[in-house]
């Protein structure tokens, strides 16, 4: 797993390869990302102190991108991370490729002193869900709502 550096090219193309990946998928909208509008994502997300970006890399390919944020739980008194987008490339689906890159961010967070990972699934990915609770992932409890107010 490797650290995103948007100023190595190869980084670069990796995330915008594997954003767009998920974007044209079914969860993702079927909308495929302009390259314009990646490079303004990346500038943002530069801009984000608590961003934390991770590519996972197989066979010299880069297969895996988690989108995270670094939050804080006040309380734990702690830091924690917060997977906003967690991708895994299509061809690669049902590999075991979800199930190591989590593995590596949970024992990255651990390393860091995070008290939890937190993430988002919608409730009609399946096999998001199904990967995820392998991973050790659940409901909070007591249950929350994900809720939002478009502006």
């Amino acid at each position: 797993m490797e650290i995103i550096n948007f100023t190595n090219q190869a980084h670069f193309d990796a995330f915008f390869q594997l954003l767009n990946n998920y974007m044209e998928d079914d969860m993702g909208g079927n909308k495929s990302l302009e390259i314009s509008s990646c490079i303004k994502i990346v500038s943002d997300l530069q801009r984000q102190s608590n961003y934390i970006g991770f590519l996972m890399k197989e066979n010299n390919i880069y297969v895996g991108l988690a989108n995270c944020f670094i939050n804080y739980s006040t309380f734990k008194a702690k830091p924690l991370l917060n997977i906003h987008d967690f991708v895994v490339r299509t061809e690669n689906r049902g590999k075991g490729v979800a199930t190591r890159f989590m593995g590596q961010i949970k024992q990255y967070a651990v390393e860091m002193g995070y008290c939890r990972i937190n993430l988002e699934v919608r409730t009609d990915n399946e096999a998001a869900k199904q990967v995820y609770q392998k991973a050790g992932f659940g409901p909070c409890k007591p249950d929350m709502l994900f809720w939002e107010l478009n502006l």
